[in-house]
């Protein structure tokens, strides 16, 4: 599956430019569905290759064994527990500006300090390991 490096183009937009393209979720989770499946989709149980429309939105389920993938399962967004347009933000922001506290991503999003280190950490680790942030590079743990 081919990496996709997020970091260029989020830092390719400004505010306005984000506020449009991601101020949904059904936007900020078909960019991830989009680029997850740009190869075709290959179910992770069986290796089936047809699907049909999952149970949440750009999900999708293998028409042999009937298991149910989301847009986010195996990437950065796995489990991720805020909204997808927020870590969509957080993850927009960490890649302008690396150094941004927690504290300030915490005070703009009006969330949990913690919540936003944790998501914070994600990002930096993808962004530590390689030459961008990768969509396909969270190992999930944490």
């Amino acid at each position: 599956m081919a990496a996709t490096n997020l970091s260029h183009l989020f830092k390719s937009l400004d505010l306005a430019e984000f506020n449009q393209r991601f101020s949904t979720a059904e936007q900020c989770l078909k960019v991830i569905a989009d680029e997850k499946w740009r190869d075709g989709y290959v179910c992770r149980s069986c290796g089936h290759t047809n699907y049909c429309e999952g149970k949440s939105p750009f999900s999708r389920r293998c028409t042999r064994c009937k298991h149910d993938e989301s847009a986010t399962a195996h990437t950065i967004f796995h489990r991720c527990r805020i909204p997808i347009t927020d870590a969509f933000e957080i993850a927009w922001m960490v890649c302008g500006s690396p150094g941004i506290s927690s504290y300030e991503l915490s005070r703009r999003l009006e969330t949990r300090q913690m919540t936003c280190w944790k998501f914070k950490k994600r990002i930096m680790e993808c962004l530590a390991e390689g030459s961008g942030l990768h969509l396909f590079e969270f190992s999930g743990k944490g």
